[in-house]
């Protein structure tokens, strides 16, 4: 899938911001639908004909705000990737983002380039969960079952509820037990872009994971290795 071919929906109130990304966007060739709040965005998107490979969300919007609308999308069972900006730089503020089901979290003010790159990654990655499975057989872990096909995981009887992003993340790091895998490595991996060293993005994904892995108790299976990355392995 190519640049030209990406359709983006865009959801900024500020109409300087929504009026600059939608000239810088439609210079790159990219096709946009921009609009002014939420409760238009779930409006547009709830058209049949509105299809877009990328969804644009400003965190603080009125009517409705950007969380909300990806609550409700992913909710209504929608996995468009959805890309979320907002001028909050808190790791709370980024947890929320991802809670609300968010694949990725750029704060303002950003790159332009680094926004295309971000925008190009998440479209990558939503063309190769399109692709056929090559190993769908489970993953185990201790009592981590990770099945790939279904995309499920569940530890012991307990269900995880996992975000794309948070489920690509696991598989990639139990698939590789035992193996330390570095942050270039992992970002390359499941963001097809290196966000560099000063990038939280990473450390928000794994203490997310880390928290719904051990809610009930568990043992830690997601392991740092400092000024490494991490590992996934059972400690006996």
């Amino acid at each position: 899938m190519t640049d030209r071919q990406l359709h983006v929906v865009l959801a900024e109130d500020d109409r300087a911001v929504r009026e600059s990304l939608t000239r810088a966007m439609t210079h790159e060739g990219y096709r946009v639908d921009a609009v002014s709040d939420g409760a238009k965005a779930l409006e547009l998107l709830r058209q049949d004909a509105v299809q877009p490979n990328v969804v644009v969300l400003d965190v603080s919007m009125p009517v409705v705000d950007g969380l909300t609308v990806c609550r409700v999308l992913r909710s209504e069972g929608s996995r468009v990737p959805i890309l979320m900006l907002t001028a909050r730089t808190e790791p709370s503020d980024r947890v929320a983002g991802l809670d609300a089901g968010a694949d990725d979290y750029v704060p303002k003010p950003f790159d332009l380039s680094e926004l295309f790159a971000r925008l190009r990654a998440l479209v990558r990655r939503a063309h190769m969960d399109d692709a056929p499975v090559a190993d769908d057989a489970p993953i185990i872990l201790g009592d981590l079952v990770i099945e790939p096909a279904g995309r499920r995981a569940r530890r012991g009887d307990i269900d995880l509820e996992l975000s794309k992003t948070e489920f690509d993340l696991l598989e990639l790091l139990v698939r590789n037990t035992g193996i330390v895998l570095d942050h270039s490595t992992i970002y390359e991996r499941i963001w097809n872009y290196d966000f560099g060293p000063e990038s939280k993005n990473l450390a928000v994904y794994i203490g997310y994971l880390r928290r719904k892995t051990e809610e009930a108790g568990g043992t830690r299976l997601i392991h740092t290795v400092r000024g490494v990355g991490y590992t996934a392995r059972v400690d006996t």
